[in-house]
C-alpha cells in the first residue's frame, strides 16, 4: 500500500523583511538610527572643537571616547535583551 508522506507543518515563527519565517529573533537591518545620531553628535563636537577656544581637540577626544563607550554599551544591552531563552 502506497501512501504519501504528510505535509510538514506550517512554520509559525517571526518573519524578516522579505524573508521566509524564522523561529528566532529578527536582527535589525544595517544602518540603525543610533549610529546616525552618534555620527551627527561627533560632527557637531568636531565643529565645536574647531570653533571654540574652551573646547579643545583633547576635550573632543575624551568626549568621543565616552560617547563611543556609551554607544557600544547601549547596543550590547539592547542585544542582550533580545536573547531568547532555550
Amino acid at each position: 500500500m502506497s501512501t504519501t508522506p504528510p505535509e510538514p507543518p506550517q512554520h509559525q515563527g517571526y518573519t524578516g523583511i522579505g524573508r521566509s519565517p524564522v523561529s528566532g529573533a529578527i536582527l535589525p537591518v544595517p544602518g540603525n538610527a543610533e549610529i546616525a545620531i552618534w555620527f551627527i553628535v561627533e560632527v557637531v563636537l568636531a565643529i565645536v572643537a574647531a570653533a571654540s577656544n574652551g573646547f579643545t581637540v583633547n576635550n573632543w577626544a575624551v568626549a568621543t571616547t565616552w560617547l563611543t563607550a556609551a554607544y557600544i554599551l547601549s547596543r550590547g544591552i539592547a542585544k542582550a535583551s533580545r536573547v531568547l531563552e532555550q
